[in-house]
């Protein structure tokens, strides 16, 4: 077993990156947003004084967790960066490019932020990794899962040795109590193919987006409860469409359940309410068109 440092290096509470360390290789998992990486790239090398950055690991495309790190990047050339090879080809888009800098920009601005240097062009992949690769960092052996449902670019990384999964959103966005929160943008089934194999997997722990790491019952409760409010979420919103409620309804009913005070902090109330949106018209099309539901 590999004796890890897990450090929390984010700016912000909606940011999502973590740096692993076992004294000889840091791995910085997620980079969060553009207009925090500098600061974020800072506290990364606070953590590692005069030693390199060698792994950036991206989870899947989304602003919030990969434009960091092109700041990092610049504070640590010879950093890897390693993501999905589907993840990698949306960064060769400069349609994708632009979107997400427009994204960064706005939630940039509501923070007070109004002005900072946009490297956004500069985003890349150095490693583009499929599902079963394995990823050798230093002696940890970090073995990719994909896991699809948030995105169809949604990876983790697993290292066995320590039983240690860095998980993705498709499993949920975990604030810290039991309202595990649903997030699956581009599939429902493909999300619970996804808890499936994870559940197949060794597991002690799960260090997890937009929050950290979990003790063991929090990561055996986390893939529970998780893949329990999928279902259930997926459930109301079907019965909801069957009721003739509007899909206004529909996300007010979402938001009195899950976002409460504490997940306001780390879940910005648009991009809450565009992803709630998404997942209604997902559910409308996988299971209320084409009259199936799972009750797995």
């Amino acid at each position: 077993m590999h004796n890890l440092s897990i450090n929390d290096v984010r700016v912000l509470p909606g940011d999502s990156g973590f740096l692993i360390d076992d004294g000889e290789t840091s791995i910085l998992y997620d980079s969060g947003f553009a207009f925090t990486g500098e600061k974020l790239a800072e506290n990364v090398k606070n953590h590692l004084g005069n030693r390199s950055l060698d792994f950036i690991f991206l989870t899947h495309s989304h602003y919030d967790h990969v434009l960091g790190s092109v700041y990092v990047k610049k504070l640590f050339p010879n950093a890897k960066i390693v993501a999905g090879s589907y993840a990698a080809n949306i960064f060769k888009k400069d349609s994708a490019k632009r979107t997400m800098a427009d994204l960064d920009k706005k939630f940039a601005m509501k923070n007070g932020i109004d002005s900072y240097e946009n490297l956004v062009d500069l985003l890349s992949v150095d490693i583009e990794v499929d599902d079963g690769d394995e990823i050798q960092c230093g002696k940890m052996t970090f073995t990719v899962v994909d896991l699809p449902g948030h995105t169809k670019c949604s990876v983790g990384f697993y290292l066995a040795e320590n039983q240690l999964l860095l998980g993705t959103e498709t499993l949920g966005v975990f604030t810290g109590s039991e309202k595990i929160i649903p997030s699956y943008l581009v599939g429902y089934d493909l999300t619970l193919k996804s808890f499936e194999k994870a559940n197949k997997l060794n597991i002690k722990n799960i260090l997890v987006p937009h929050f950290g790491l979990l003790t063991t019952e929090e990561s055996r409760f986390y893939l529970e409860k998780g893949k329990e409010n999928a279902i259930e979420t997926a459930k109301e919103i079907l019965e909801s469409l069957q009721n003739q409620k509007s899909k206004e309804e529909i996300l007010n009913q979402f938001k009195a359940k899950y976002y409460d005070e504490k997940v306001k902090s780390i879940y910005p109330v648009d991009a809450m309410e565009l992803n709630t949106n998404i997942m209604i018209n997902l559910i409308e099309k996988e299971l209320f068109k084409n009259e199936f539901f799972d009750k797995r």
